[in-house]
């Protein structure tokens, strides 16, 4: 039987989404992640300063003066910033103000705060639950949902999305911080709404044509949906760039995260989505009516 070019678009997707998530494990464990300050501990500064400096201004003083990164963040009104730094002995708070003086004449500390490595390894254990607790609960409501042929596609499309999100953080070498674990969170339910879209389209067909060959429903239920999908992610993908131009380096990784979680979250609900249901031989009997006995 000839396979249309929609149905071999899919097998070849699928194909370079199980490499993406082999290559994607693998990074993960050579490289690891640059745990942030929420998970490894440091210092938390805030400090008030003339309301005409700029943010780049001073990452560029602190840079001068630090052997270590200073993460600067905007703390909402005009001339408050929050500095952080992750050794704890580096920088008193007189080191800060004569550090900054001649930037600005008027420098005070507001407040300084201790995050111990305890309670980093707290949040990275919490952190690493909400995940697995979103992964079961997600498994539990498909499984309710759908078929478990249909589930196992929709969940192992949100592995693939998360891993290789988490791929390109450990890539990369960029900062994992709270806000990049919010942002995974938030890929999780949008991918999500993807796969449900389609597998509930595939059950539809399974049960309206039950004669009709299986890659051949996989493949209409995508053309179906397609057109949703597409403007759907089209019109998130504007938000989060906007985001992610606008919002500044304090948004810079969350909005890196949704904008990669979004493309690869679309790829692999049409991919891996439909595709393992296929292979895991999903048929139209799995989604009949058992018929009613009747008594004499």
């Amino acid at each position: 039987m000839k396979m249309s070019k929609l149905t071999k678009a899919r097998y070849l997707s699928s194909v370079l989404s199980l490499m993406i998530i082999i290559s994607s494990i693998g990074i993960i464990f050579s490289n690891g992640f640059n745990w942030g300050l929420d998970f490894t501990g440091g210092v938390v500064t805030e400090v008030r300063l003339d309301s005409h400096i700029k943010a780049t201004e001073l990452s560029e003083l602190l840079a001068q003066h630090s052997e270590q990164e200073v993460s600067v963040i905007s703390a909402g009104e005009s001339g408050r910033w929050v500095l952080r730094y992750s050794q704890v002995d580096a920088k008193s708070s007189t080191d800060i103000v004569s550090v900054l003086a001649p930037l600005s004449g008027n420098v005070e500390v507001l407040n300084s705060s201790i995050v111990g490595p305890q309670i980093g390894q707290e949040l990275a254990e919490q952190g690493g639950l909400a995940l697995l607790v979103a992964m079961l609960c997600v498994l539990g409501y498909l499984s309710f949902r759908f078929e478990w042929r249909l589930a196992s596609g929709a969940l192992l499309a949100l592995f693939h999305d998360v891993v290789f999100v988490l791929a390109f953080f450990s890539l990369m070498q960029m900062e994992f911080n709270l806000t990049i674990l919010a942002a995974v969170l938030a890929i999780l339910g949008y991918s999500l709404n993807d796969s449900i879209v389609i597998a509930d389209r595939i059950r539809e067909l399974l049960i309206a044509k039950p004669k009709m060959a299986v890659d051949e429903v996989c493949s209409a239920a995508v053309k179906a949906t397609f057109s949703r999908t597409m403007v759907t992610s089209g019109t998130t993908l504007i938000t989060v760039a906007a985001l992610w131009g606008m919002g500044g380096v304090p948004l810079e990784g969350f909005s890196i995260a949704m904008f990669l979680g979004i493309m690869i979250g679309t790829i692999s609900s049409i991919s891996v989505g439909t595709c393992l249901p296929e292979l895991l031989k999903v048929k139209a009997e799995h989604y009949q009516l058992a018929p009613i006995s009747q008594t004499p």
